[in-house]
């Protein structure tokens, strides 16, 4: 009754099955572990918005590279904004999904160290963004700025590979050993999105705190891929069971799981 399974339909059919079930039970696997990353990426982040503030010195030194662990750690600062030396960070979106620039200011710390401060986000001026944009300027003199610690941008993050022929003074990623090289002067690693003091007229606008990422998501993927590797046997099952009535029923037979006629 089931030789129609050696038919070339139904061999292609349970080949395709049969390659379907180890696929989506690794594409599970793969879920699973999207959903340990991101548990783990926002509980790193919650920790590190929490903690307590530290000087930024503690943290970060010239020439340090910033590690995960001390990524988003809210620091402080003492000095004053170097704003001769401020450049534009271009292609970057507000929380509108507006593209403008970032703001990047020097802060020269009060033992002559510099910190590199992302103000905020500003709009771009033209289309081309090929013109400085206006900035509204920083509290002069001595000050104290707040904000998170951030590693330096690279290109293979970023996938931005096209960092020359840019207008003056603006850059495409904010790089504190080419920021040291460009100022002269002994730049902490790493940058930091400023939290505080805020703006006057909400200009530059401030980076919103990162937010959590859908691990929930992950994990009902995960069970909805392995929910169907379950289901490709049982279809497979279902589908040659009727296959064998029909064929059973077409040549005047009685299928043998049918039920006994009644007496």
């Amino acid at each position: 009754m089931y030789r129609f399974l050696l038919s070339r339909q139904w061999v292609i059919l349970t080949l395709v099955a049969l390659l379907l079930i180890p696929t989506m039970i690794r594409l599970g696997f793969w879920q699973m572990h999207r959903y340990d990353q991101r548990t783990a990426r926002n509980q790193q982040v919650s920790e590190a918005l929490h903690a307590d503030p530290v000087p930024v010195e503690r943290l970060t030194s010239p020439g340090h590279a910033v590690t995960g662990e001390q990524k988003y750690r809210t620091v402080t600062a003492r000095g004053s904004y170097d704003t001769a030396h401020e450049v534009a960070v271009r292609r970057r979106t507000n929380s509108d999904g507006e593209v403008g620039y970032h703001v990047l200011t020097p802060f020269t710390l009060t033992d002559g160290k510099v910190l590199l401060v992302n103000r905020g986000w500003v709009p771009a001026n033209d289309r081309s963004q090929s013109a400085f944009p206006e900035v509204p300027a920083p509290p002069r003199g001595q000050v104290t700025v707040t904000g998170r610690l951030m590693p330096d941008e690279t290109t293979a993050a970023s996938g931005i590979k096209d960092l020359k022929g840019l207008p003056d003074r603006q850059i495409m990623l904010i790089d504190s050993e080419e920021q040291a090289r460009r100022l002269g002067a002994r730049v902490l690693g790493g940058y930091i999105q400023q939290t505080a003091p805020e703006p006057k007229g909400g200009t530059p606008q401030l980076i919103s705190d990162p937010g959590s990422e859908d691990a929930p998501l992950n994990y009902a993927y995960m069970i909805q891929w392995w929910l169907f590797a379950a289901a490709v046997p049982v279809g497979w099952w279902a589908l040659a069971r009727r296959e064998a009535r029909d064929r059973a029923q077409a040549a005047g037979q009685k299928p043998a799981d049918a039920e006994p006629a009644a007496v």
